[in-house]
């Protein structure tokens, strides 16, 4: 694994053992840190000037998650994911969000509702730009306003915990040159009809439009795997 600054952490008002769990995270979700790079506790400790204490700690909770593996005689690895896992993965994204579809729909009040459909906005910006990776982080965010307004944070941590395994598929699907033509213009018009529901207080059909979305995102990204697509630089 090479040394890289951008692990480095600064030292903010969040717990130190945090900034580290974050850094190692996001290092892992964009890429920075490949799938099979080993994961050294003295080169970790040297990038992000933390303790071997904080490290292992850190190490701990990333492997709870499903982002690393600890492998025999070689220590902790960057984990990779096999498609049957993000088969799985996929199929419980649909359902977890479709529930928080459901409760934003149900508890939210108008400001939130407001803020999600700037988010969107964003989000439709992002497509017209054509960067696949801006589409990535807009969408990011406009769940998160989603998950946050839906008011379970057991939910939103769970649904935090399945985004960050699925980050590289999610890219892949986005930023694959065999991507469909139409998906783009068809996830936007889920979006739409997605707000629009929530709009109307019809938490049975955001609900279901928002499953439809997770399902043809996960059957866009398993056409372009199943084919012999294999993951791009952004993964």
């Amino acid at each position: 694994m090479e040394p890289s600054p951008t692990l480095e952490v600064q030292r903010l008002a969040a717990p130190l053992r945090q900034q580290v769990l974050d850094g190692l995270r996001q290092a892992i979700i964009d890429g920075r840190l490949a799938p099979g790079a080993r994961l050294t506790e003295r080169e970790l400790t040297e990038m992000m000037n933390v303790s071997r204490t904080v490290i292992r700690e850190a190490l701990r909770q990333l492997e709870s998650e499903g982002l690393v593996a600890i492998i025999p005689h070689k220590g902790p690895v960057v984990r990779s994911l096999t498609l049957a896992e993000a088969k799985d993965l996929y199929h419980i994204r649909a359902v977890l969000e479709g529930l928080a579809a459901r409760l934003f729909t149900e508890n939210a009040d108008d400001a939130q509702v407001k803020r999600l459909a700037q988010a969107l906005e964003v989000v439709v910006k992002a497509y017209e730009g054509g960067d696949a990776q801006q589409v990535l982080e807009t969408k990011n965010r406009f769940y998160d306003v989603l998950f946050e307004g839906a008011g379970s944070e057991t939910l939103s941590s769970m649904l935090g915990t399945l985004h960050a395994r699925i980050w590289r598929w999610r890219a892949l699907g986005l930023s694959h040159p065999q991507r469909s033509a139409q998906r783009s213009k068809e996830s936007i018009r889920n979006l739409r009809a997605m707000l629009a529901a929530i709009r109307k207080r019809d938490a049975e059909a955001a609900e279901r439009i928002t499953r439809e979305e997770a399902s043809r995102a996960a059957a866009e990204v398993m056409r372009l795997l199943e084919s012999g697509g294999r993951e791009s630089g952004r993964s």
